[in-house]
């Protein structure tokens, strides 16, 4: 097992076209790493010039204490596994894991050990003998894994291995790779665009951003789990971490004898201490536009929590989503959208105008099924004013945190 470090890591075509900037990451020995984003956000990129199979155009790379920047693949001791797993049709199960080994000329019996170790671990023993035809896509998938875990690498690189299953499948998958990490214990990186992928099976994830002109870099954040989801650094984290996305709408900020309040589309919640708290220098933005995030997670019907003055609002329901234990709310109010630098550079991009994002400001609430909610419905909905999350529309990022 090894570390895996990165030191303003960057990746240029020849084209000109820039597709990694300036990531410095430390990866650390054992650990379950996962590098999720958007498409063209750089994760397989990054996965790629680990693996060696990108070379390198800007930084360090680091695999234990072994600069790798001009070191061969094949030289470099990591194991991958693809999303087209990528198997022999040919050769049967034993013989797709074996092969490697067998290039390497190692000794049969050693081979037959790691073999056997790993298809036990996978519980693919009974397929030892069949060929990737006779078997399922999670089957094959395990054989795919196991042909890396047989090598005894210093890391492995996993770029969106579940993608082609099904989604009851990639749910066992999914446990089934945490099971495995907790005994191998080797060294993780794992790419992927799916956040529930990301949050459950990393110890931390480190959340990427396509590189535009404005900004180069396209590392936003790199935390726990826990952490991205309760105190994202910038709206680009916020957005892209939690399912449904964070609600966002432009609010200012006005005090009075009562406490600190977020006004937007003629309502006023009331903030939370425990909010100020996690906003160091929020109460000097009174009267400044400022972005407020409300999480669907953090709301609830107001049927259930009773009546709760300053924290409530009313809506007519737009979209009601029942998924049994829990409903989706969708309601708008009048409000105009939030825009991020981003979307003014996206939409500047295209030709587009910002008036185009319309005049109201749509948003989901998830609350329990215990309330019937219906299309066309009046609403009251309580926030949990804890949890809510301010931000900078100019630079994007979270009040009180360093630029």
């Amino acid at each position: 097992m090894a570390s895996i470090t990165m030191t303003k890591l960057g990746k240029i075509y020849p084209d000109g076209t820039r597709a990694v900037g300036d990531v410095d990451l430390e990866i650390v020995d054992g650990e379950f790493l996962v590098l999720v984003g958007p498409s063209g956000c750089g994760k397989s990129t990054i996965l790629r010039m680990i693996a060696g199979l990108e070379e390198i155009s800007e930084g360090e790379m680091y695999i234990g204490e072994t600069l790798v920047n001009d070191v061969q693949p094949k030289d470099r001791d990591i194991a991958m596994v693809f999303q087209n797993y990528a198997l022999y049709p040919h050769m049967t199960v034993y013989d797709n894991m074996a092969f490697g080994l067998k290039l390497r000329k190692m000794d049969k019996a050693d081979i037959d050990r790691r073999v056997k170790e790993a298809a036990a671990v996978l519980e693919i023993t009974e397929f030892l003998d069949r060929k990737p035809k006779a078997l399922s896509g999670g089957q094959r998938q395990r054989v795919a894994m196991g042909r890396a875990i047989v090598r005894e690498p210093k890391a492995f690189l996993m770029d969106e291995p579940l993608s082609n299953l099904d989604a009851k499948l990639r749910v066992q998958m999914r446990t089934e790779l945490s099971e495995l990490h907790h005994r191998l214990k080797t060294t993780t990186v794992y790419v992927t665009h799916d956040q529930i992928e990301a949050m459950t099976l990393g110890h931390r994830v480190a959340v990427l951003k396509p590189v535009t002109a404005a900004r180069p870099d396209n590392l936003s954040q790199v935390a726990s789990p826990g952490e991205l989801y309760s105190n994202p650094v910038n709206m680009f984290v916020a957005g892209f971490i939690g399912s449904p996305a964070m609600n966002m709408v432009n609010a200012t900020l006005e005090q009075d004898a009562t406490g600190l309040y977020a006004k937007f589309a003629g309502l006023r919640l009331l903030v939370d201490q425990v909010a100020i708290d996690r906003h160091p220098g929020l109460v000097e933005r009174l009267g400044e536009q400022l972005v407020l995030g409300i999480r669907p997670g953090n709301f609830e019907a107001e049927a259930i929590t009773g009546p709760a003055p300053d924290r409530t609002i009313t809506a007519t329901v737009t979209v009601a989503e029942m998924l049994g234990y829990e409903t989706f709310v969708h309601f708008e109010l009048e409000q105009p959208p939030v825009v991020t630098p981003d979307i003014e550079e996206l939409l500047a991009d295209t030709g587009a105008d910002v008036s185009s994002l319309g005049d109201t400001t749509k948003f989901t609430a998830r609350v329990t099924s215990d309330v019937p909610v219906s299309l066309g419905q009046e609403l009251t909905v309580t926030v949990d004013t804890t949890k809510l999350h301010f931000f900078d529309p100019a630079t994007g990022l979270r009040v009180g945190t360093a630029v």
